[in-house]
């Protein structure tokens, strides 16, 4: 049976950049190749800047104004960026039974994941008597910023709502861009299944301003999560601060590890995954056999024209995607431990023995039968994962992301008794008197027989 798809239109063969990991000037090509800055345009960071400083002086006016531009948005007010819950509940229920379906159980999925992550409290009493301990609490409001501007994203939705929910957040705000005000039906739906309570249609740093500052009608909140465009990474950059961030994400990129065994129109398609989400995305293939990339680049040119995406994916083959070289698996992992991949697909034989040598990756996706779009969608961990090489530092999305810790110490006379002269003689050490004091006053207490416990502190007669 013929496979239903687009039917092939002209394009121009894409030329892909090769490199061996192995030549001279490779630290510099792939420094090159993986540069990436959210904020290196000075007149794209005064716009932000500007925008910013509109939201936070003049609230709800400046944000219509800006969604009216931007988004060519026919509100006439800011009553009507607002989505109720019954407008979200209604496209839930309008959905097509297996698009309904997909996404309760691709929601249950994620769910069950994340209820893993979930921190609870504890406590312990140390040699000393101290209680110690830690009292985990959810965050109060969070924004989530689901991108709404070349493509509708549901399974954002689900990505950054379900692990804020799991975490316990008691309210969670959805900002997303409604270009011309419309609203795609499946993204209400999204929202709906995964617990958000407000649901605004704005974008764009105007949207990040209006949650970090809070307008009439957009409520402060006390973190921002999502990805968003080129505007809304330098927006959350400068509002931070202000308001938590989960990360500032950069272009979606992926880097396939591949020993040239897996079907080369399998690996095409997984770096044309990428490559759709916009210009700037990135895909690379590494490979120790360079006859691999010759099948690779034939199933590229086969298959690129038959995608609907197609000039988005030529575009950003042509500007950021490679085949890189290697002597060997060793040499693979060490390159992908220096890109710091956003995903990184390990389709080689028994990848799970690869795993212990990645230390930088935001998802891994073991074996040939694993490609990331399963990731993207359903299979479990969250897709808002760290770009840029950032994986080096952070971590994907997840419930840790919405719960805060608070650090519990408690004493009695006793245990203050004993804490009290190795806090003295630290804070005295800094010449911190008052410090000293506090803690020597705990100090100077009697037991039950009424003696003075020796507690070591300085005499202060």
């Amino acid at each position: 049976m013929k496979k239903p798809g687009v039917a092939p239109q002209s394009i121009a063969p894409v030329s892909i950049d090769r490199l061996d990991a192995s030549s001279a000037g490779f630290d510099r090509q792939l420094a090159e190749l993986i540069a990436w800055s959210s904020v290196a345009d000075p007149a794209l960071e005064q716009s932000v800047r500007d925008i910013l400083q509109a939201v936070r002086s003049r609230g709800d006016a400046a944000l219509l104004e800006y969604t009216q531009r931007f988004d060519a948005h026919p509100a006439g007010d800011v009553n009507a960026l607002v989505v109720d819950s019954a407008q979200m509940r209604d496209a839930f229920d309008g959905l097509d039974s297996s698009l309904r379906d997909a996404l309760q159980v691709a929601a249950a999925r994620i769910e069950d994941f994340h209820q893993r992550q979930r921190q609870e409290s504890w406590q312990y009493r140390d040699d000393s008597g101290v209680l110690l301990g830690q009292h985990v609490t959810a965050l109060q409001r969070v924004g989530i910023y689901v991108p709404g501007g070349k493509a509708a994203y549901p399974s954002s939705v689900l990505m950054n709502a379900i692990p804020a929910t799991v975490a316990g957040v008691e309210e969670i705000i959805m900002v997303s861009p409604a270009p011309k005000g419309e609203v795609n039906k499946v993204v209400l739906a999204a929202a709906c299944l995964a617990g958000v309570q407000r649901f605004y249609t704005i974008g764009g740093a105007q949207a990040v301003a209006a949650l970090a500052y809070g307008t009439g009608s957009v409520p402060r909140v006390d973190k921002i999560v999502g990805p968003g465009n080129r505007f809304v990474a330098a927006a959350k950059k400068m509002v931070f601060g202000d308001v938590g961030l989960d990360m500032v994400a950069g272009p979606s990129e992926i880097l396939v590890v591949c020993d040239g065994k897996t079907d080369p129109d399998w690996i095409a398609m997984d770096m044309f995954s990428q490559a759709e989400h916009d210009e700037l995305a990135q895909a690379i293939l590494v490979c120790p056999d360079s006859s691999y990339f010759e099948r690779v680049q034939a199933s590229i040119d086969r298959l690129l024209p038959t995608m609907e995406r197609r000039d988005i994916i030529a575009a950003s083959l042509a500007n950021r995607a490679a085949f890189i070289k290697v002597a060997d698996l060793e040499q693979a992992l060490e390159v992908v431990n220096r890109i710091a991949p956003e995903h990184l697909e390990l389709s080689i034989d028994n990848a799970a023995d690869a795993l212990a040598r990645v230390k930088h990756a935001g998802a891994i996706f073991l074996g040939r039968y694993t490609p990331e779009a399963f990731g993207d969608y359903c299979a479990g961990p969250n897709h808002v994962l760290p770009t840029s090489t950032t994986a080096r530092f952070a971590s994907p999305l997840g419930v840790y992301d919405f719960q805060k810790r608070s650090s519990i110490i408690s004493c009695d006379a006793s245990s203050a008794a004993r804490l009290a002269p190795l806090a003295s003689t630290l804070a005295r050490a800094e010449s911190l008197t008052a410090h000293a004091r506090s803690a020597e006053q705990r100090g100077e207490q009697r037991d039950e027989a009424g003696d003075s416990i020796d507690t070591g502190a300085p005499d202060k007669s």
